[in-house]
């Protein structure tokens, strides 16, 4: 018994000092947790974005008659836009920069603004509206750059903070963890594969960085649930993988290159199932497959049903198409086919 508390006691002393090698000194001296020290690191690295331009929108006079007959009414009229956002410094030697592209668009002057009180113009390189990402740059000297984390590797229940510009007040940190992985077919854009969080989001945060303890770029906060616009604790990011990619060929072609797979599918049924003797009652079915297609390559038949794509269930044909457009052209895919009760797997190249 003696040795067992006298174990116990050198446990517990080990566990304070470590943790108290952890925790900053406050002024008084006492240990207290802060995430001050990592902020200091990554906040420069995360900008504020204004923009100004104009759009073309309908003239609702000229949709009537009689003013279209007896004045002289434009069909169109230009329409001057104004947006406030955030953005993250992602190459400081570059000066490359990660935003929304809907902070950006319609943007005839955009003005970045960093943490040092700089203000300098900056140049739209590419955007893609798909996946609401857009690359800017700007031509500046000591910037800091956000490092990057594989955000396949981040679990539901991290800790994370949302930095950003929320209402135009300036540069602003909120913390929360990872409330979801995955999260698609939301209807907020036409490929969707985020990161949702309980970390503060509002308008303005769009473009800004959403990041680990450790300060490293894990998403690029774009959308929030709300119904009044603002936050209720449901925020959703672009993973830093995705965006990463997309970024690659947004500087490298000014725009993102998908491919596909060359396949139609639709929802498995019950009675789809039954008739095609699968085992699973939840999946996609190829309906179609094109001559000459990366799936005929591999394959594929009229008639699979496919169960997974990266191991990545999916369950109804929307589902699969989004995950096959956030592919790049050239990467290989791996899909798990029911084929008559037999289970498959397949590689097959995006082309």
């Amino acid at each position: 018994m003696h040795r067992l508390i006298t174990a116990s006691i050198f446990l517990i002393s080990l566990l304070a000092l470590q943790l108290q090698a952890a925790l900053p000194l406050a002024l008084d001296g006492q240990q207290l947790p802060s995430l001050a020290p990592m902020l200091k690191e990554t906040t420069p690295a995360v900008v504020n974005i204004a923009t100004t331009g104009a759009r073309t929108v309908q003239n609702p006079l000229a949709q009537d008659p009689f003013f279209r007959r007896f004045f002289d009414v434009p069909q169109q009229t230009q329409r001057r836009t104004q947006s406030l956002g955030s953005g993250v410094i992602v190459d400081a030697e570059k000066g490359l920069i990660l935003t929304n592209q809907h902070v950006i668009k319609h943007a005839r002057q955009i003005t970045v603004t960093l943490t040092d009180g700089r203000e300098t113009s900056a140049q739209l390189i590419g955007a893609d509206q798909k996946a609401d990402l857009a690359v800017i740059k700007i031509d500046a000297s000591n910037l800091t750059a956000v490092q990057w984390f594989d955000s396949e590797s981040l679990e539901v229940g991290d800790f994370v903070v949302a930095i950003g510009n929320p209402f135009g007040l300036g540069q602003t940190v909120t913390s929360g963890i990872v409330s979801a992985m995955g999260r698609s077919g939301l209807g907020i854009e036409e490929y969707e594969d985020f990161i949702q969080t309980d970390a503060s989001i509002n308008p303005g945060n769009s473009g800004g960085a959403l990041v680990n303890l450790r300060g490293e770029l894990v998403g690029i906060n774009t959308a929030i649930i709300g119904p009044a616009g603002g936050n209720v604790g449901i925020g959703f990011a672009i993973p830093a993988n995705m965006a990463k990619q997309m970024m690659n060929q947004l500087v490298a072609y000014g725009e993102v290159r998908r491919g596909s797979l060359g396949i139609a599918v639709q929802t498995l049924s019950p009675d789809l199932a039954d008739a095609l003797g699968a085992k699973s009652r939840r999946g996609v079915v190829v309906s179609r497959v094109l001559r000459g297609s990366p799936a005929e390559a591999a394959g594929i038949v009229p008639g699979d049903v496919v169960l997974s794509l990266d191991k990545r269930a999916v369950r109804e044909a929307k589902s699969l198409i989004n995950l096959i457009g956030l592919k790049l052209v050239g990467n290989t895919v791996q899909l798990e086919i029911d084929r008559g009760g037999d289970q498959l797997t397949v590689d097959v190249e995006i082309q």
